[in-house]
């Protein structure tokens, strides 16, 4: 049995490398197709291996026995998302074809409605799983918010940020961790963070457009982020308010 587990480990831990391989793969593509300078090398080069280090720990901690079918597509999605990173990096330099650039966000943004319904499907859904699909998603959106504040000012960048400054405020004030409840308001949202700074990415549209379409964009982010908070501060001091009452009850009896 233990024989088992460790070689079923090792397959897990494989399947990363594998992605590692294929991400460096598509720079070769990418930087071939369009001479892509030092900081897109250095810096896909980074993303893939921090996202195999990352990725081969949090396996590690968690025992799976198996990378699973949905966790797959989402190593494919994170793979496109290294290329956009490169892509976004070299532009600091020259800017990269529009249509490679679209191309590769689009599918990117495209996959993320697919390794869900993949889990769904194959009874694979697991913690990892969820974590890794909403890391690769808040990447992606901070990435193309620094390409999208190169032409349209900082302010782009809060987008992308917002996001980072939850998990960071939450460890100062552990409330915001408590778990929030369904809403489709705020998937909404989420989902169309990236659709809306590609379109003001891609260049198809004026300044004026593009401007309107970016500032919904935070807008939309600043009010499901505002909401969320709020209620989690009243949750944590209702539930506070809850255990001060039981104290003072068993105290007085």
């Amino acid at each position: 049995m233990a024989l088992n587990n460790t070689y079923e480990a090792r397959l897990v831990q494989q399947e990363t490398a594998v992605g590692a391989g294929v991400q460096i793969l598509l720079l070769a593509l990418l930087g071939s197709a369009i001479g892509m300078g030092p900081a897109g090398w250095l810096t896909g080069l980074a993303f893939a291996i921090a996202t195999w280090a990352i990725l081969s720990l949090a396996l590690h901690r968690s025992g799976l026995r198996s990378f699973g079918p949905a966790n797959r597509v989402t190593l494919g999605r994170a793979t496109l998302v290294g290329g956009v990173t490169a892509l976004v990096a070299d532009s600091f330099e020259s800017s990269p074809p529009v249509t490679l650039f679209v191309g590769l966000t689009a599918v990117a943004l495209i996959l993320d409605g697919v390794d869900g319904k993949v889990a769904r499907r194959t009874g694979t859904s697991t913690a990892l799983g969820a974590r890794f699909d909403m890391e690769v998603d808040a990447f992606l959106i901070l990435v193309l918010s620094v390409y999208v504040s190169m032409p349209l000012g900082p302010w782009v960048l809060l987008i992308g940020a917002m996001r980072y400054a939850f998990v960071a405020a939450a460890r100062v004030w552990p409330w915001l961790n408590a778990p929030l409840p369904p809403s489709t308001a705020r998937k909404t949202v989420a989902a169309t963070q990236g659709v809306f700074l590609l379109l003001a990415a891609s260049g198809f549209f004026p300044y004026a457009a593009t401007f309107a379409v970016t500032a919904t964009a935070l807008a939309a982010l600043v009010w499901s982020f505002g909401r969320d908070v709020l209620w989690l501060y009243r949750t944590s001091r209702t539930r506070r308010g809850a255990r001060v009452t039981e104290v003072r009850e068993l105290v007085a009896s």
